[in-house]
């Protein structure tokens, strides 16, 4: 039986590319098959935005699930680390080489320091000249010794922290409703 069988006479070159789609699929199939029935490490999901801002677009990602009020009470200071950069040859996203620095000091933090529980990850921004990395903790002090214990062999970056206290995290919530409305 051919992957013609049953459909009437057809080319016989028709007939060799339909059995290579259905054998493909077959593949994909059974691959996507092997690939839902293995373990999967439990992760957080999250959400990739887009909007505008001057009319320059802004990338946002965050996980899109506030907190229970035992985590929020811990991590009552809103921390921002802000970098400006020069994106107006790229519609105002970084250039390459500064991304690549973004993200290296961004992994650091998620690696070293957020494991660690100094800070928990509330959302990035980027876009508009500026990349924002918005993280809440519980202690200054002890936040901004593991963040440069943790870069000191980095590269300085030209970087700006700030803190906030925001005990009900209305920050956070400021982004979800902005989310939900688009």
């Amino acid at each position: 039986m051919n992957a013609c069988s049953g459909l009437g006479s057809r080319p016989a070159a028709a007939c060799d590319a339909l059995g290579a789609i259905l054998k493909s699929s077959l593949i994909l199939l059974i691959a996507g098959l092997l690939l839902l029935s293995a373990p999967v490490e439990a992760e957080e999901t999250g959400i990739i935005a887009r909007y505008y801002e001057d009319e320059l677009p802004v990338v946002l990602a965050f996980v899109n699930e506030f907190p229970d009020q035992s985590v929020r009470s811990k991590y009552s200071w809103l921390t921002v680390i802000s970098w400006k950069y020069d994106g107006n040859e790229n519609n105002g996203m970084p250039l390459d080489e500064v991304n690549q620095a973004m993200i290296r000091l961004e992994k650091t933090i998620e690696d070293k320091i957020e494991p660690e529980g100094y800070c928990l990850h509330a959302y990035s921004r980027t876009g508009n000249n500026l990349k924002e990395l918005v993280y809440y903790i519980e202690n200054r002090d002890e936040f901004l010794k593991a963040f440069n214990d943790a870069l000191k062999d980095h590269p300085r970056y030209p970087i700006e922290i700030n803190f906030y206290e925001d005990k009900k995290w209305e920050d956070f919530q400021r982004i979800l409703e902005m989310i939900k409305k688009e």
